[in-house]
């Protein structure tokens, strides 16, 4: 169910060309532009933008995150990677944009913008609406101690109360689904979001360090901060 073809990937290509990659190494004031994909196995219209989070998946420039949610659930397939929180969290997203309805697939740029999920054009041009925004915060990882270190950039203004995220997620998973309204089909998703963990709450005034869990073994990790209560995503890394 991938979508191919020239034009995908001149778009795709166009698209990923300009973000800056992001260091754990040192300190930084940017980082991958989180994309939240909400999706469901048991969604027809989904397959093309999970498709699509296949793409972006390898660009380091971009945080691809697939959040499965549950609603779809009844109508025949319980999506196996589904969660409660990740509807919950749509419906901040809904909340703050002032929408009363949510729906799959929905991607929201860095809290903030969201788009149909397969809707490529709209994507890049969210995108580049924080391409080389600078951050008011600055982050960085000591690898040895597992020790993340956060401060405020210099001269920034005053923040609201801020969240320090883990977020960790499956690269590749493929499902055969057998009811609903893809049955029969075999679909691979990318970049399964499975736990989204508070770190810290944090008052981006003040440096900050927090400890880190020794990366999860066959998960993949980042982690990014965010406006309490489901606000706008500040900065990201990958772990």
């Amino acid at each position: 169910m991938r979508r191919t073809g020239q034009s995908l990937g001149l778009i795709l290509a166009a698209l990923t060309a300009s973000f800056a990659v992001p260091s754990w190494a040192e300190p930084t004031r940017h980082g991958p532009v989180v994309v939240e994909l909400f999706t469901s196995q048991g969604c027809s219209s989904c397959p093309p933008a999970d498709a699509l989070l296949h793409d972006l998946q390898d660009s380091p420039d971009v945080l691809p995150l697939a959040l499965h949610v549950d609603y779809w659930d009844y109508i025949g397939w319980k999506d196996s990677f589904a969660r409660p929180a990740h509807a919950d969290r749509q419906r901040v997203y809904a909340h703050h944009g002032g929408r009363n309805m949510i729906y799959t697939p929905q991607m929201v740029i860095m809290g903030q913008q969201d788009v149909v999920g397969a809707d490529v054009r709209a994507l890049r041009a969210a995108i580049a609406v924080h391409d080389g925004q600078a951050a008011p915060v600055a982050m960085e990882l000591k690898g040895a101690s597992n020790e993340l270190l956060l401060t405020p950039a210099p001269g920034a203004a005053a923040l609201p109360a801020l969240d320090v995220v883990l977020v960790r997620y499956a690269r590749a998973q493929s499902v055969k689904i057998l009811r609903g309204e893809l049955a029969g089909h075999e679909l691979s998703y990318a970049n399964i979001v499975t736990d989204m963990v508070p770190l810290a709450r944090w008052d981006g005034q003040s440096d900050l360090s927090v400890a880190l869990e020794p990366a999860a073994d066959g998960l993949e990790e980042a982690v990014f901060i965010q406006e309490a209560g489901g606000g706008r995503i500040l900065l990201s890394a990958r772990r």
